[in-house]
């Protein structure tokens, strides 16, 4: 298994904001109050399938449309604005009224528990080892879960994007920007895309041959062996090589170069 002092050196490396865009991360910078930043950072990890410049379209329109404080937009907005705004929206499969529907959960959330970070922390048990107990409890709070932009409680789905946004809130560090309590980061789980499965078989961090959840987990494990504290602690610098040109230094360093 790769080293972590060679991981180490390669988040030394990458693990920094000019290597951000594109991902649509970057919109959560614009938000300094976490109250926001989570608003903004579910909605934009929401969105986080397909191409990634469309992502960034998305992400920017509806963020966009809701000014400075999202919060302040879904609990002060009526519906029949927030409909004049988005009944046009689209991304991918994605339809306006999955967008409509979101936010009227997220409405219905706050007002029960006043933030996504406390809904999110009512479902943690003392006996939890991961977030995922948690975070099925968290999706089945979502009434429009399963659609194509909150995915549905349980199966073998590795929740890439779900596993995205606790990342972004949970940890805090040059990238992540962190700002929830009450969750550890030692219970994350790997946000499995494409370029995580790829590398992780190349750096035989799983003997999986398919993606999903089993996948994400065993990747999540193996990582663990190295830093148990902060298992997805390398998860931005390594999938950097599957967005950008410019890193073929580092990829000869994990063994990845072809």
């Amino acid at each position: 298994m790769i080293s972590r002092k060679t991981l180490e050196k390669v988040y030394r490396r990458y693990n920094r904001r000019k290597y951000v865009h594109p991902d649509p991360l970057e919109f959560l910078y614009n938000y300094p109050e976490i109250e926001d930043r989570e608003i903004a950072g579910l909605i934009a990890s929401s969105l986080a399938y397909g191409r990634v410049t469309q992502i960034l379209v998305s992400a920017s329109k509806v963020l966009g449309a809701m000014g400075d404080s999202p919060r302040d937009f879904i609990t002060d907005s009526s519906r029949r604005l927030r409909s004049k705004l988005f009944c046009d929206f689209c991304h991918r499969f994605a339809s306006g009224n999955n967008l409509l529907d979101l936010l009227d959960d997220v409405r219905a959330i706050l007002r029960e528990y006043g933030s996504l970070n406390e809904c999110f922390t009512a479902g943690i048990r003392k006996s939890d080892k991961t977030v995922l107990p948690a975070l099925n409890v968290f999706l089945s709070r979502f009434s429009c879960a399963g659609n194509h932009l909150i995915p549905g409680p349980g199966g073998n789905s590795p929740c890439k994007r779900m596993n995205l946004f606790l990342r972004w809130m949970v940890r805090k560090d040059k990238v992540d920007p962190g700002g929830w309590k009450g969750v550890s980061k030692n219970m994350l789980i790997v946000p499995l895309d494409t370029h995580m499965a790829r590398i992780g078989r190349k750096l035989k961090l799983t003997r999986l041959k398919s993606p999903g959840l089993r996948m994400a987990v065993e990747i999540t494990n193996s990582f663990r062996k190295i830093t148990p504290e902060d298992p997805v602690k390398y998860d931005f610098a390594i999938t950097r090589f599957g967005i950008r040109g410019d890193m073929t230094e580092s990829m000869s360093e994990l063994g990845l170069k072809s």
